[in-house]
């Protein structure tokens, strides 16, 4: 009786799975009070992109859950998660807030005398307890994010699990995990993330010196970087890579981003 409740479950997951996991195209319109032009909207699931014409209108794929970043220098950033709503009428509004840059606040506090030594003998405090000091051993590698976490949690099915109805253990969720759809989710969201976090540090830190004899108007520019993001070799070419093989891969998008858009060489 509990194998065939099983097989039921799966095969309701399985169902409920193919019937929302088709993606359709969303037309939607932004809008606000400081500009609607240029907006990037990044669909964080799939990495698919698109930007808002001078109407703040957009076009992007999507299916049910997936999670939609609208962000711009001049907007704070708002994520929609794709529901049902939105699957049926294929249409979406936004509004977006303008990101105001506030001043940190600031705390006046001792005087330096410019001696080190005596400057740190002035200052009150102790310093946060760690492992260290108490004599336990602790973690110091890279902290995982939460969809890392999440993947972990959920597992991964292999087919040597199946071996596990002989002894009658065999292990459910990485199974209903993987029919579901979950598993794959949760992989391609890590993927996504390493990827848009090693682009803003490639951004950070060279895009200053390649668009300096590169040129490219300034409303493009992230479009660019999502651009050289969705290349399939990008992991490859760009993490733990030197700055010289880094910018030689910038070159090459680059060119590439030219031709698509103004269908040139330049």
């Amino acid at each position: 009786m509990l194998k065939n409740r099983q097989v039921v479950v799966l095969l309701i997951l399985l169902s409920f799975q193919m019937g929302v996991s088709q993606s359709v195209e969303i037309k939607g319109t932004v809008e606000s009070t400081i500009g609607i032009e240029n907006i990037n909207v990044i669909n964080k699931t799939t990495y698919n992109y698109a930007i808002t014409n001078a109407n703040g209108e957009f076009a992007i794929m999507a299916k049910l859950n997936d999670t939609l970043q609208f962000s711009s220098m001049l907007h704070k950033t708002k994520y929609v998660i794709v529901d049902n709503n939105m699957l049926l009428l294929k249409t979406v509004k936004i509004t977006l807030d303008e990101h105001v840059n506030e001043l940190r606040e600031v705390t006046v506090g001792n005087r330096l005398s410019g001696d080190l030594l005596k400057d740190i003998k002035n200052i009150e405090g102790k310093p946060p307890i760690n492992f260290y000091d108490v004599g336990i051993p602790g973690y110091t590698g890279k902290i995982a994010t939460q969809s890392e976490r999440r993947l972990a949690q959920a597992g991964e099915f292999k087919p040597i699990m199946l071996l596990g109805l002989l002894g009658g253990s065999l292990p459910i969720d990485p199974i209903l995990n993987g029919i579901s759809g979950r598993t794959k989710m949760l992989k391609n969201r890590v993927n996504v993330e390493e990827r848009e976090s090693l682009m803003q540090s490639i951004k950070g830190r060279l895009a200053k010196d390649f668009f300096s004899s590169n040129p490219l108007d300034e409303h493009l520019r992230m479009d660019f970087f999502y651009f050289c993001a969705d290349d399939e070799n990008f992991i490859e070419k760009c993490k733990n890579q030197t700055d010289l093989n880094i910018l030689e891969f910038l070159k090459m998008k680059y060119e590439q981003y030219l031709h698509n858009r103004y269908g040139t060489e330049d």
